[in-house]
């Protein structure tokens, strides 16, 4: 099986369309109770980034308490250059 996280990216579309990590998801913080179907539906675990961490520290802990396996990656820029 397959146990290559999903990357998350938790930013508004605006700084995503900025620039993110190849292949991830973009689900806003303020979106992610309104998607949490379409989150189940992906492969875990999750890996969250943001900015700087902040908001994807939020839809961590927001996650890990409906039960996923998630973690907090902090800046996209973080997650990108380990990934590459």
């Amino acid at each position: 099986m397959n146990n290559k996280p999903t990357i998350i990216d938790v930013r508004t579309p605006m700084e995503f369309m900025g620039g993110h990590v190849v292949g991830s998801i973009n689900i806003p913080l303020n979106e992610l109770p309104n998607r949490i179907e379409e989150v189940k539906q992906l492969q875990q675990p999750y890996i969250l980034c943001c900015a700087s961490g902040g908001r994807s520290g939020q839809a961590a802990n927001y996650l890990k308490s409906l039960g996923m396996d998630c973690m907090n990656g902090g800046s996209w820029l973080d997650v990108n250059s380990k990934v590459q």
